[in-house]
């Protein structure tokens, strides 16, 4: 088959798409982001198929929802076996890699996949450091001492903490990861490749190079607005609540919600400038109309909406709604926006079907609109949980207080297993549906785009919640094949046999 093109797919880790002015934020620049949109396709309603690291990563490379592939929590990584796109790009002769964030991969087999292995996350280098095809282009002892602030982080709230730090910008994971994709491009570009480049940031710890954290001063940022009863009204679902007593932030100073903020978005325009360097390596290495270039986010983070940071097992847009670019300059549309409904598990059969590889009936992905002739969709969907046990006010009251993120990790696996709430959204509503028996939820997206008011119980509501219950019976039972059931052979099909 012909090699081309090569695939380099670029994720952050828990970037929402409202951190970049692309998508409406009016005071973080991404103009990386910008270029690459400019040269491709910007879907402006992307939305990951489970607002958690691990689930969403998985999805992402197997092109399936986390309830058929059964990677539903931070500790069920790729489970063995699965049909994912780097076993299909090794199989199909493409030189493979990592360079940044796993979170993913664990068995020896998959991680066999992999020809460049370059792995580093939140608090720095692995245990085992051993990296595989290249080596770290900085000192692994420099890296080391670059990390040495998130590895022991001050906390200025018991919610959160940040730090604003000076080490050399390569040092940190989002330079060193930058730096390292373009020496990957130069020593191997001229091979057929299928890189993974996954930023760490702009996740927590909120360490942020001092010059990119000066970008954003207090005055600068423009807090999102939130409702004071939000949560006390009665109408916020009990795991909603249950996250605002963790995460709220009514306690804390304006000085150090600015100046979370400033690290998150500091750390936002950093992984946009290595965007950008390494847009300029493909361009100077004649490797860009070569290269299908995709940039994502696994999920969001609330970074002030509904007054929290982090995330938690909820399905606000800031934690489900993400950037996703998809740039082929001279082979697929460029400059245009697409509004239609699409979610992360797309973009893998979309790659595929550009590089002419059969895609598995494994796959729950949809080929994304505009890149291909696939007509727009205008549902999409989300979940979260494994079907434990919900996690009450109660279990909450058991913890000592304050809460804050002692109490997040606390009662994280508990969390992050219980229920299987399920989540349909569509460019006007979003629907959550808890068949466990907390509330369920229902925004009007155009009329309050923060999500600040649930009306579900509005009776005027109720053809909308029947269409949206209809879309999730519909994806439910479309996608309830684990592995798909073996069909005839073609043959039959055609009346052959």
């Amino acid at each position: 088959m012909s090699h081309s093109p090569n695939i380099l797919f670029i994720m952050s880790d828990q970037m929402k798409a409202t951190a970049s002015h692309l998508y409406g934020n009016s005071f973080c620049q991404t103009p990386s982001l910008a270029r690459l949109a400019e040269d491709g396709v910007l879907y402006e309603n992307a939305i990951t198929p489970h607002p958690l690291c691990v689930p969403a990563r998985v999805s992402v490379w197997t092109s399936r929802f986390p309830h058929s592939h059964g990677g539903r929590r931070n500790e069920t990584l790729m489970p063995p076996g699965q049909d994912h796109a780097f076993r299909l790009w090794k199989q199909n002769g493409y030189r493979t890699g990592l360079i940044g964030k796993n979170h993913c991969f664990t068995s020896a087999s998959d991680r066999a996949l992999f020809d460049i292995w370059c792995e580093i996350g939140h608090g720095g280098l692995p245990a085992d450091p051993t990296t595989r095809g290249m080596e770290w282009f900085r000192p692994v002892e420099a890296i080391h001492a670059a990390h040495a602030t998130r590895r022991n982080m001050p906390q200025q709230s018991p919610r959160f903490g940040y730090a604003v730090t000076d080490h050399p910008l390569e040092e940190y994971s989002t330079g060193l990861v930058s730096g390292q994709t373009v020496r990957f491009l130069e020593e191997f570009g001229h091979e057929p490749f299928a890189l993974w480049v996954s930023y760490p940031d702009p996740h927590e710890p909120w360490d942020a190079p001092r010059r990119y954290a000066e970008m954003f001063p207090p005055e600068k940022i423009e807090r999102p607005p939130h409702r004071a009863d939000e949560f006390s009204d009665g109408t916020a679902p009990e795991r909603n609540r249950v996250l605002y007593e963790i995460l709220g932030m009514e306690e804390d100073s304006e000085e150090d919600i600015y100046g979370v903020l400033g690290c998150y978005y500091g750390m936002t325009r950093f992984v946009d400038d290595g965007v950008g360097q390494i847009l300029d390596a493909l361009e100077r290495l004649g490797l860009r109309q070569k290269t299908i270039v995709v940039f994502c986010a696994d999920h969001g983070d609330f970074a002030g909406e509904h007054n929290m940071t982090t995330k938690g097992g909820v399905f606000y847009d800031c934690l489900t709604h993400v950037p996703l670019i998809v740039s082929w300059p001279g082979h697929l549309a460029a400059g245009v926006r697409d509004g239609s409904m699409v979610n992360l598990i797309d973009i893998v059969p979309t790659l595929l079907h550009h590089q002419g590889i059969e895609i598995p009936r494994s796959m729950h992905g949809e080929l994304l609109p505009t890149v291909t002739e696939a007509a727009p969709r205008a549902a999409t969907f989300s979940e979260y949980g494994a079907g434990g046990p919900p996690f009450h006010m109660a279990d909450l009251a058991k913890l000592p207080k304050p809460y804050g993120r002692a109490a997040l990790m606390r009662s994280l696996r508990w969390r992050e297993a219980e229920g299987r709430r399920k989540m349909v959204r569509t460019q006007q509503w979003k629907y959550v549906h808890d068949p466990m028996g907390d509330l369920d939820e229902l925004y009007d997206l155009v009329n309050d785009p923060w999500e600040l008011t649930n009306v579900a119980a509005d009776p005027a509501h109720a053809p909308v919640i029947a269409e949206m219950c209809s879309h999730l019976a519909d994806w439910s039972i479309r996608t309830e094949d684990s592995p798909p059931v073996p069909l005839p052979e073609a043959a039959y099909y055609n009346f052959e046999i």
